[in-house]
């Protein structure tokens, strides 16, 4: 058998449907529905404190079982800085969803099908000199609004927090936030950074997603956990 590469790990819920990482994100979709109970959670941003962590994975793969349950889904790639969800798809990124906010192009010429039911993508498209001042832009909440009137679920892959204000920009025209928290690498001061930059902009932070804990006995290098958020708002995590 061949061994798998690193994109057909990163999109392991399509993939390898039946493999226990693939259940922990059905978790998370779960999860995620119960958050949605009080308040609207149709717009959700992933981001991480730091690069590396796999935020872009984790946003992808939940796109997917957000999809396989039925859902209208576009998941759009917002990290104007360092964009990979046309490398996990494996398509092009020559149009997408910079050239529909600073080109004024149209979204459905833009939107690309997966080859997931349900699913499609807005890759990034070209990579701006001012990708801050696109994010906080009028055009970009309308573009939002105009995709929530489409889809189900709009999932937002954002750079990660600790390096670039994008992140915090966006978490502020979304439902809520997932941050994502990688095993052995994102250190506690880190993490709690990162949470604290979110409440700062009074982001709705749904929890966090611990990422990349090697469990050698199911055969796989990623495995994700998610924490729901409490009564108080207060995360169940360590951050």
């Amino acid at each position: 058998m061949a061994k798998k590469t690193q994109r057909e790990y990163e999109l392991i819920s399509s993939k390898s449907p039946k493999s226990p990482v693939a259940e922990a994100f059905r978790t998370l979709r779960t999860n995620l529905a119960f958050t949605g109970m009080d308040h609207s959670s149709r717009s959700i941003l992933v981001t991480s404190p730091s690069p590396e962590d796999g935020k872009s994975a984790v946003a992808a793969n939940l796109a997917v079982v957000l999809a396989q349950a039925g859902n209208r889904v576009i998941l759009v790639d917002c990290d104007l800085r360092k964009p990979v969800q046309h490398k996990i798809f494996q398509v092009a990124n020559d149009r997408g969803f910079t050239n529909c906010l600073v080109q004024a192009a149209e979204i459905e010429e833009a939107v690309i099908k997966t080859g997931v039911d349900n699913l499609d993508l807005l890759t990034s498209g070209p990579v701006p000199p001012n990708p801050a001042e696109i994010l906080a832009s009028k055009h970009m909440s309308n573009l939002l609004e105009h995709l929530l009137g489409k889809y189900d679920y709009v999932i937002t892959d954002a750079p990660p927090l600790l390096a670039v204000t994008d992140a915090a920009i966006l978490a502020t025209q979304v439902d809520g936030v997932i941050l994502v928290v990688r095993s052995a690498n994102t250190r506690i001061d880190q993490a709690r950074e990162a949470k604290n930059r979110l409440l700062k902009v009074n982001a709705r932070l749904l929890g966090a997603v611990l990422n990349q804990v090697k469990v050698n006995s199911y055969g796989y290098q990623y495995y994700y956990y998610y924490y729901q958020e409490s009564d108080d708002n207060e995360v169940k995590t360590r951050l």
